[in-house]
């Protein structure tokens, strides 16, 4: 029978678009600033404008490309601009031409700066502070429902305290109405109690709409052909994307109705012509292999639903649930790892042992307006583009004092009086939740397999162990920085120490201007040692450009401390993957060297320069070595009058090994 064409329409909301989808996700946002930025002022003719014009489009991509931030040639240089661009637009840092808003020039000059400092009443850093306000107001048109993600996000917080990482991923992006949020803190409350499951709310979301009611009966009704499939898939793109969904029906139906065993294998193989097939062949097959099935077809199938459907209408109804539950996960599951990228740069949203919360300060001040900011979840903004105040974003976002000293104290069980000790208190919980990130994460094994992945430039199994928000040098000092700590017994403040820009979960974010921070490690006066700074400088060139990059700025950023703070016990550790020889000499050669002052009233005489190779670093940690150790052995191997061809090998590398 003829029936009406059906439309596919969105069920969820997402943060920027998939087209921009990227690691180092703060880096890439400040440098697309600082591109687009000197783009036009390098083009201010009036006609040279960005909407409908393919030739500005592209020259941005050749810009792009004469700055080293994509690589290779796209297809269609124009599209690969916009694409590039557009999650900027979505969170108002550019407009849709492209040009900086008032809100993208105050992160450009935050970044310009490189001064990252909290200097608002919910102590975030300054670029994260903006990204929050830029969420905050940030909306998505979602078949002309508007929605604001991070208040509908504050919203089910306020009310769950967490969420785990799978309510986050398939359930939050579905409150696309006032209704349905409202809703799903019942529903998520029951699915804890295990009276409803992610499941069965996803699917009676999805027929709750229209259009998915027709596609059900349509099914119901007809003869299924191949082009019944396509139209019942309500495929997003192409209703071509659905066409290997027909030989999985047909396949599927003739080992349950017709009871063909000889199927099965074929059930098989159509689920590996689908896309998101790992969502059917986990459920018929779990881990199974092709060989398995061919053997033992029968065995491997599992029972499921599907599998026990009586009839024709049985089978269909629990198909087309299956074939959209599953599109439906996967695209919710796709869209997981953008949401977390934008939610994590404000910094007040915490990912962390698979749950979703908010960082101490932010939870109480969101907790407490929650209800009257869940009013504006709804409705667009019309301060997107600018960098207004919190109150212009919502009268109710007043930072009051009084409220997070409560919250604080009610959080982490204190009776602080001020916000200095409210600060304090804060600074205090990071410190006790890097400790135990380093306990979960960084083990002396991890670490050890960590700066053997840096020596061998296994660079994407470093970001997979670490983070992708960070490149591989920022990554490295931090793990340079976790081991400092470790070594030292865990005394000092640490966060203070490392000098790098921390996401919420305390693990490394690079900015544009990033990778110039040393590590400057400070140690009280005991018996192993007088009080001093260590800096640890920390570098993955090697070679030539070792010595080009590190030399002189290595000498010069401890001249200029030991200048500044008049203790000449301070001294730098000099880290990296593989020492140059050239390097060791010029180094072990600042032991006799004197460093001037600017305007030559001051200098330092000799300098304590200790290179120390990864190698040895594994070393020190398999051998428990503590820094109370170190110092003396770095000490004497300085003291020591063996010539440079052999210090190294004699003072450094030997001793490490026969310290125990």
């Amino acid at each position: 029978m003829p029936y009406e064409e059906l439309t596919y329409k969105s069920f969820c909301w997402c943060l920027g678009t998939t087209s921009f989808r990227t690691e180092n996700f703060n880096l890439k946002i400040e440098q697309q600033l600082r591109l687009l930025n000197k783009f036009w002022s390098l083009h201010p003719e009036k006609d040279f404008s960005w909407s409908g014009s393919d030739y500005v489009q592209e020259k941005y991509y050749e810009f792009m490309q004469e700055n080293g931030f994509v690589k290779g040639n796209a297809p269609r240089k124009d599209k690969d601009a916009r694409e590039k661009t557009s999650g900027l637009v979505d969170i108002g840092l550019i407009d849709s031409n492209r040009k900086l808003t008032n809100a993208g020039k105050a992160l450009l000059d935050i970044s310009l700066l490189g001064d990252f400092t909290p200097d608002n009443g919910l102590m975030l850093p300054k670029d994260s502070f903006i990204y929050f306000k830029q969420l905050l107001k940030t909306y998505n048109n979602v078949d002309g429902k508007i929605v604001r993600p991070m208040l509908v996000l504050a919203y089910l917080l306020s009310k769950l305290d967490y969420l785990t990482l799978d309510e986050a991923t398939y359930l939050m992006p579905l409150c696309i109405t006032k209704e349905i949020t409202v809703d799903m803190v019942n529903k998520i409350k029951a699915i804890r109690q295990g009276r409803l499951t992610i499941d069965e709310v996803i699917y009676g979301i999805i027929m709750s709409m229209d259009n998915y009611k027709k596609a059900l009966d349509i099914l119901l009704n007809n003869d299924v052909d191949e082009i019944l499939i396509y139209d019942i898939g309500i495929n997003r793109k192409s209703r071509g994307y659905d066409a290997p969904y027909f030989k999985l029906y047909t396949t599927l139906r003739s080992v349950v109705l017709d009871h063909k065993e000889s199927a099965i294998i074929d059930v098989y193989k159509a689920i590996g012509n689908i896309k998101i097939g790992g969502w059917w062949k986990k459920l018929l097959f779990g881990t199974a292999t092709k060989k398995a099935v061919k053997l033992n077809p029968k065995k491997t199938l599992k029972n499921a639903q599907i599998t026990q459907s009586k009839d024709e209408s049985e089978f269909k109804k629990e198909f087309f649930r299956l074939l959209h539950l599953f599109k439906a996960k996967a695209t919710l599951h796709d869209y997981l790892d953008l949401n977390r990228r934008y939610f994590k740069a404000t910094d007040a949203v915490i990912f962390e042992d698979d749950k979703v919360s908010l960082d101490v300060i932010p939870k109480y001040f969101l907790n407490s307006i929650s209800d009257e900011l869940f009013e504006y979840a709804f409705k667009p903004s019309d301060k997107l583009f600018e960098n207004c105040t919190l109150t212009e974003i919502a009268p109710c976002l007043v930072i009051e004092e009084s409220g997070i000293i409560n919250g604080i104290n009610e959080e982490l069980d204190l009776n602080v009086k001020s916000i200095d000790e409210a600060r304090k208190a804060v600074q205090d919980n990071r410190h006790k939740r890097f400790n135990e990130l380093i306990d979960k994460q960084f083990s002396d094994e991890k670490l050890i397999e960590l700066l053997e992945c840096f020596e061998e430039r296994k660079d994407k199994q470093i970001m997979d162990s670490v983070t992708n928000n960070a490149d591989i040098p920022t990554i490295f000092e931090y793990i340079l920085g976790v081991i400092w700590y470790k070594l030292s017994e865990r005394k000092g403040n640490i966060l203070d120490y490392m000098n790098l820009s921390l996401e919420a979960d305390l693990l490394p974010k690079t900015h544009a201007g990033g990778g110039e921070a040393d590590i400057e490690y400070w140690y009280e006066a005991c018996n192993e040692y007088p009080e001093h700074c260590m800096l640890l400088e920390v570098t993955l060139a090697d070679g030539t450009n070792q010595r080009r990059m590190e030399m002189e700025p290595v000498s010069r950023h401890l001249g200029e401390h030991i200048l500044k703070y008049g203790n000449t016990k301070s001294y730098c550790v000099f880290s990296t993957t593989y020492l140059d020889r050239n390097v060791i000499s010029d180094f072990r050669n600042r032991k006799t060297y004197e460093y001037l002052s600017k305007d030559l009233t001051k200098s330092v005489k000799g300098m304590k320069i200790i290179p120390l190779q990864t190698s040895e670093i594994k070393g020190i940690i398999k051998n428990h070595i503590t820094y109370k150790m170190l110092y003396s052995l770095f000490e004497n191997s300085f003291q020591s009058n063996e010539p440079v061809t052999s210090w190294y090998d004699i003072e450094i590398v030997s001793k490490i090994l026969n310290t125990l």
